[in-house]
């Protein structure tokens, strides 16, 4: 029996309440939860060591206070809007990996057990150059197990990649997540698994299982200690909410979910609600969509939170 736990990324706090009091407050006291996946867009990493450090260290030192635990940190949408390290310039890709390694400490500054996500992106150019796209995979591949050698020097559990709905990102089919983990944990410190999202598998150029959340859960959730859960309908990388009006119109059913990772045969996973609202939404329509988000998980499974 899988032990499945319910958690949520901090993303929802981005801009309204990026003091540490705030969202931990909310999270414990208000959706009554324990477990965070903290998003790097609350506290970029590329920021200097000293302001960091202050930061990193309140934000464990509140967590704590409010029963809280930093499970994993993870990119926001700052992050993923940019090419990263698969750039087409070797001087973008070098400040990228050095980003990355920043995370890794950021990560243990924080007492997390690991950290990673969608890295790199290709441009059009690239994509489409097979020489160029094989060499610049061969990087990232080393780019990767350079920064599990890090997390393994600082005692972290693993390191994360996300597939995405898109092409260009790699891992946007199931044959290419099978044969991308196999290449990039040969040798690796620490494994290199995945952090799976249920609303990722709408890329405009697959079919069939490629197109399905619940078969990639029956085969990568032992691969994913950690899995990003939103409302969906399965065209577009929605990031609703788990509430009436998104429900009726989203395929994504708790039980299903619970049942795809019991069927996997994973032995631990934990779930985090990724819910992204426009900036321009109300407060407190945001705060009120997350609390009617937490209660429906709660309330129509026995998952532990």
């Amino acid at each position: 029996m899988s032990k499945i736990t319910l958690g949520i990324n901090n993303c929802f706090a981005v801009k309204r309440w990026p003091e540490p009091e705030e969202w931990c407050r909310i999270i414990a006291e208000e959706l009554k939860l324990r477990y965070v996946q903290f998003s790097w867009d609350l506290l970029d990493p590329g920021v200097s060591q000293p302001a960091r450090r202050k930061m990193s260290e309140k934000i464990k030192k509140t967590a704590g206070s409010y029963g809280l635990e930093i499970h994993t940190t993870f990119p926001g949408i700052a992050s993923y809007s940019f090419n990263q390290l698969l750039h087409p310039d070797v001087g973008i890709r070098h400040d990228a990996l050095r980003w990355c390694e920043e995370a890794v400490f950021m990560t243990s500054e924080m007492g997390a057990r690991g950290t990673g996500g969608p890295l790199g992106a290709f441009s059009m150019r690239d994509f489409n150059t097979p020489s160029r796209k094989e060499s610049l995979i061969k990087q990232l591949i080393e780019s990767l197990q350079h920064l599990a050698q890090l997390a393994a020097l600082e005692d972290q559990e693993f390191f994360l990649w996300e597939p995405t709905p898109l092409a260009r990102e790699i891992c946007h089919t199931m044959e290419e997540a099978r044969n991308f983990h196999t290449e990039v944990n040969k040798g690796s410190a620490v494994p290199i698994n995945f952090c799976l999202d249920v609303g990722h598998q709408c890329a405009v150029d697959t079919s069939g299982k490629d197109r399905d959340p619940y078969a990639w859960l029956e085969e990568f959730a032992p691969l994913s200690p950690a899995i990003h859960i939103q409302q969906t309908d399965g065209i577009l990388d929605s990031h609703w909410p788990f509430t009436k009006e998104f429900n009726k119109k989203g395929i994504i059913e708790p039980e299903r979910i619970l049942k795809s990772i019991q069927k996997s045969g994973t032995d631990e996973v934990y779930l985090f609600l990724e819910i992204i609202h426009p900036f321009e939404a109300d407060e407190k329509k945001v705060l009120e969509d997350i609390k009617e988000s937490v209660e429906y998980w709660k309330s129509t499974t026995s998952i532990d939170y």
